[in-house]
Order: C-alpha cells, then sequence, then structure tokens
C-alpha cells in the first residue's frame, strides 16, 4: 500500500495487540484505551466508552478502493492543524493510523515526557507529511516495536494483506479521514469531539455499502478513560 521497497508485518486489527503497542510507546495506560466497536446503529455505539478521540476502521484495499484513492483529488485544503503523514512502507497501515490518532489529540493525552512518542510527535511536529514519512521509515525503534506488536496477534501475519487502516478524528470542528496512501486529509464536513464516533460511522457506512460481500471489516475506537 505504499511505493516503497520496505515492508511491515500488518498489525492485527485486536484492541489488546494496540493497547499493548502504544501504551509500551508512552501512552499512558491509565488515560486511554483502544476498545472494538461492534456495530454502527446507535445502541451499539453508545456502548463504546467515551471520549472517542479517534476511530481506527480496517476495510478490504481491492480494486475500487484504490481507483477511489486515486481519485480523490479535488478536496479543499485541510486546516492547518491537522497531524498528518504519508506511509511510504508497504503494511504500515496500522501503525499510521494510531499515529494519526494520537499525533491529532496529544493535547488531551499527557504523553510520558522522554517516551518514543513524546520524542516522535515533538520531532516531526513542523515537518510536513513526506518529511514526516522519511523520518517513520528510518525509525528501527518504531519498526522494531511495530514487529513486535504485529506478532502479538491471534492469527499469523501474512504480509500480502488485502485490508487497509485508516483514522478519522476531529480537527478544528470538521471530521477528518487521514489515509496515508491519499494526498491529503479528506473533510467529512462539521463534527465536534461529542459526535466523532457517530459522524465517522457515517462515513464507515458508506464506504461498506460499496462493498456488500465483504465481511473483512472492523472498527476500533481510541477512548480517553474516565478518571
Amino acid at each position: 500500500m505504499a511505493a516503497s521497497s520496505k515492508r511491515w508485518l500488518p498489525l492485527e486489527a485486536n484492541p489488546d495487540v494496540m493497547n499493548q503497542f502504544v501504551w509500551g510507546l508512552g501512552v499512558p495506560e491509565d488515560e486511554v484505551e483502544f476498545n472494538d466497536v461492534y456495530g454502527l446503529d446507535d445502541e451499539l455505539l453508545d456502548m463504546v466508552p467515551k471520549p472517542v478521540l479517534a476511530v481506527l476502521f480496517l476495510f478490504p484495499y481491492n480494486d475500487e478502493a484504490k481507483e477511489e484513492i486515486q481519485s480523490s483529488g479535488g478536496q479543499k485544503e485541510p486546516s492547518k492543524q491537522v497531524y498528518f503523514l504519508k506511509q511510504t512502507v508497504d503494511n504500515a497501515c496500522g501503525t499510521i493510523g494510531v499515529l494519526h490518532a494520537l499525533g491529532n489529540a496529544t493535547s488531551k493525552i499527557n504523553l510520558v515526557e522522554g517516551s518514543y512518542f513524546d520524542r516522535f510527535f515533538k520531532s516531526t511536529s513542523n515537518m510536513d507529511p513526506f518529511e514526516r514519512a522519511a523520518f517513520l521509515e528510518a525509525d528501527r525503534e518504531m519498526e522494531d516495536a511495530h514487529s513486535v506488536a504485529a506478532s502479538a496477534g491471534d492469527t499469523e501475519a501474512n504480509p500480502n494483506v488485502e485490508e487497509h487502516y485508516i483514522c478519522f478524528t476531529c480537527v478544528d470542528g470538521e471530521l477528518y479521514e487521514l489515509d496515508g496512501v491519499k494526498s491529503q486529509p479528506i473533510s467529512h464536513g462539521p463534527s465536534s469531539p461529542t459526535s466523532l464516533l457517530k459522524d465517522a460511522a457515517e462515513v464507515i457506512k458508506a464506504i461498506i455499502q460499496k462493498n456488500p460481500d465483504s465481511m473483512n471489516f472492523n472498527v476500533m475506537a481510541l477512548s480517553k478513560k474516565e478518571i
């Protein structure tokens, strides 16, 4: 899913795997966690712990999805406040999704000072999306952490996956779709921290409707723990 000779093993769509991944790199365990979203109707969305800081969505990366990505130009200029990086490593979309989720919520998460994520976001804060991609591609610490997380799932990691992660988050009152293989963040209209999950669910429903014969979908929410 990227123009690079480097290829990582894919991350399993499993909150336990994602949580161990981010907690080990500087996200306080008592502050945030990933949770499964078991369905997209209001009743099931209401069961997801709130507040939700971001939504990760895994979907089939078929020819139709690739064509849509290639024709996704013409979007308005996104807010400068959106943290976005390009994907240049195959199968890194899970890690890119995590970085998008955390990078747009750093003001709401007290990252452990001096931790990997603390250093990564401080180092890349003033970079453009391509510079961030190059920084990540050369970062052996993240590559090793990703490898450990990819090996921690319940299913054997297969480098030839046909699924892709994207992230949804709310920045400056807008719902943004963050996909490292697209040219820029995609705005899906007005949103708010309280409506983020339901707003993202509407976009996700539309994507699922384009793949009615597939069961390869997964939704996870990054939730702030209430103390």
